[in-house]
């Protein structure tokens, strides 16, 4: 079994440009079947490859995609778009949407450890929750710890946190999660979600570390 901290120092090696962590943090659960887990499939390649277009991004831009619906999978650990290999994701059962949020934050907190330990400077971890429906089948309590810890993750700068709500999602829900109005897509506009969010990472990743960027109004989404 391979040492991850060894890995990363050959990685780091290799590469030691600043690295932007990105969570992609994905709703798979039943009522994302048909048009909508299509579209999703469609916009995770799309993201790829826009990324990995812009040299500079491709070296700084690092991915995760996690999936929840009863089950919390990782699809993708931490990594260059190089090595991001969009999954063929399928919908089915509930949705652990807690569960998820709170798995973004400790892989968002173990990469950074890994970074400050290897001497690599990275910008604010991304996680980038897409969803269209509320939490089901977990306790209360999961999803209300879920929120606390996103806004103290923003609060304290750690995290910046990102809820779109694919037709279905409970909004008003998705208000108490994030710290941000959460964005409501614009039909199935996967796709067009996907480059905005490779567009932004590239003006980040082109930035300075902890630099404010103004990012593109999002005309993928509503309010």
């Amino acid at each position: 079994m391979s040492d991850p901290h060894l890995d990363a120092a050959v990685e780091f090696a290799d590469n030691p440009e600043a690295r932007c962590p990105c969570v992609i943090l994905v709703d798979t659960s039943g009522s994302m079947q048909g048009e909508k887990i299509d579209a999703l499939n469609e916009g995770l390649r799309a993201f790829k490859q826009n990324l990995a277009a812009d040299p500079l991004a491709a070296l700084r831009v690092e991915i995760a995609l996690i999936s929840f619906d009863n089950e919390i999978k990782v699809q993708q650990e931490f990594g260059t778009v190089d090595r991001f290999d969009p999954p063929l994701l399928v919908a089915g059962g509930l949705t652990h949407m807690g569960s998820g949020v709170l798995k973004a934050l400790e892989m968002t907190e173990a990469r950074k450890a890994l970074y400050n330990a290897s001497g690599v400077k990275y910008y604010r971890p991304w996680i980038f929750l897409i969803t269209d429906g509320k939490p089901e089948g977990e306790p209360e309590q999961v999803f209300a710890e879920a929120a606390r810890r996103v806004h103290e993750a923003e609060n304290n700068k750690r995290a910046v946190f990102y809820a779109v709500g694919v037709e279905g999602a409970d909004m008003a829900q998705l208000g108490q999660l994030s710290v941000r109005t959460p964005l409501r897509l614009k039909g199935m506009s996967f796709v067009e979600m996907f480059v905005w969010l490779s567009r932004s990472t590239q003006q980040v990743a082109k930035s300075r570390p902890d630099e404010q960027v103004a990012l593109q109004p999002p005309g993928w989404g509503t309010v």
